[in-house]
């Protein structure tokens, strides 16, 4: 029998209130606010994403970054009718409770000093690159789960990927300003780890899959004009410099151009009666900035990120008619909302296209702005070969941790 939704309401109220109480406890007795450019805690941060000093608040960067995750991932799982307006309810709730486990979480790995966790504006920023990562992992579960569960799952996608995150970016040197590993193929393998481990097979989904309508339709248009104007920020929020920023921004816009005219090109002549809807742009200007992830800060070229884009365009078109029906059939995973191919699969490629340009530097290309993108290469720590390897090794250390650790959560 159903739950009575009164029972419902009020486990959800009870843990809402338990999770925010331990929250409120933990914050009181571990988190400060950082000193301003203090020697001690940059000192803590070597690696590439954390490398950066609090140097002010920066309003307009922590604002794009907040409003890209909030507006740009939130309507992202908007697009079922059935689960169109509930969705974007308990996004919101997801958002309110991961930025405040991230920066604990996070801070334990990256800024714990003295038994006290030391926050600032690039705290707040990482925070949101966790919360990303989630909202994603839960688009692959959407249906599926409830709103306890949902927290659950946050509960736990939170400190798994602050402890992916702090193992690629910390221990490893690796270079990931914009996700492409630690947010994109993360949150995705490990939402559709644990769709498969939720999976049941009696149920039919394809009729919700189809249950679209004008309510959503609204939604992906705001979804992508948000995707489009606030992703360039997203993907240069953790560059060192405004020269590096600069790169991430351009590389990042002529991604996304390409992706959705890929999608215009495509989209005909896999499917010859349909429509082509906002809800394909927007997946092809996901996979467009997914690729951008890692390989956006390097030295690309215009060419080199018009190409990469259009080939992530062409993911999504192809992975909705080949790959989502044998992840159903065969493979008995369920992905509501399409993250292996708006994700998972462009942040992958993403990864392999910054580990071959990690390969391709040289002083004398980058100038500069080498010790920006690579400070180990640039402090003579590390060769360009090794810091390509360490670049490659993350991903399929990334892939076993999304897909562990969404098992242990499912």
């Amino acid at each position: 029998m159903p739950e009575p939704a009164a029972a419902s309401k009020l486990r959800l109220s009870g843990l809402c209130f338990l999770l925010q109480i331990l929250t409120v406890i933990l914050f009181a007795v571990f988190v400060r606010y950082s000193p301003g450019n203090s020697p001690s805690l940059s000192s803590q941060q070597p690696n590439c994403s954390w490398r950066k000093q609090d140097l002010g608040f920066q309003p307009p960067r922590f604002r794009d970054v907040h409003l890209q995750v909030l507006l740009g991932l939130g309507l992202l799982v908007a697009f079922l009718g059935r689960y169109g307006l509930a969705s974007v309810t308990i996004s919101i709730l997801v958002v309110a409770f991961s930025i405040q486990w991230a920066l604990l979480i996070q801070g334990f790995f990256s800024s714990f000093l003295n038994g006290k966790i030391y926050v600032g504006a690039q705290s707040m920023v990482r925070a949101d690159f966790c919360t990303a990562a989630v909202l994603i992992s839960t688009g692959a579960v959407l249906g599926k789960v409830n709103p306890e569960q949902r927290l659950l799952l946050t509960l736990l996608g939170v400190t798994l990927f602050a402890l992916n995150e702090y193992i690629l970016l910390a221990l490893m040197g690796v270079s990931d300003s914009g996700g492409s590993l630690t947010v994109h193929t993360f949150g995705a393998y490990f939402g559709l780890a644990v769709s498969r481990l939720l999976q049941q097979p009696h149920m039919d989904r394809r009729k919700e899959q189809q249950d679209t309508g004008h309510q959503t339709d609204v939604f992906a248009v705001l979804g992508t004009i948000y995707l489009w104007i606030f992703w360039p920020s997203f993907t240069s929020a953790t560059t060192v410099s405004d020269n590096a920023e600069s790169w991430a921004v351009l590389n990042t816009y002529f991604s996304l151009a390409a992706s959705t005219l890929a999608t215009f090109v495509l989209w005909p002549v896999l499917h010859e009666k349909g429509t082509l809807q906002m809800v394909q742009i927007q997946d092809a200007a996901l996979a467009g900035t997914a690729m951008m992830g890692m390989a956006g800060e390097m030295l690309l070229t215009p060419f080199g990120a018009l190409a990469a884009g259009f080939l992530a365009g062409l993911i999504p078109p192809l992975g909705f008619r080949f790959l989502t029906p044998v992840l159903s059939s065969r493979l008995k995973t369920w992905d509501t909302c399409g993250v292996h191919n708006v994700h998972g699969l462009p942040g992958t490629l993403g990864a392999l296209l910054g580990t071959l340009l990690t390969a391709l530097a040289t002083a004398d290309a980058y100038g500069g702005r080498l010790g920006l993108v690579f400070p180990l290469v640039a402090q003579g720590s590390r060769t360009v070969t090794d810091q390509a390897l360490s670049q490659l090794c993350a991903l399929p250390l990334t892939l076993l941790l999304a897909t562990l650790g969404g098992c242990l959560t499912g």
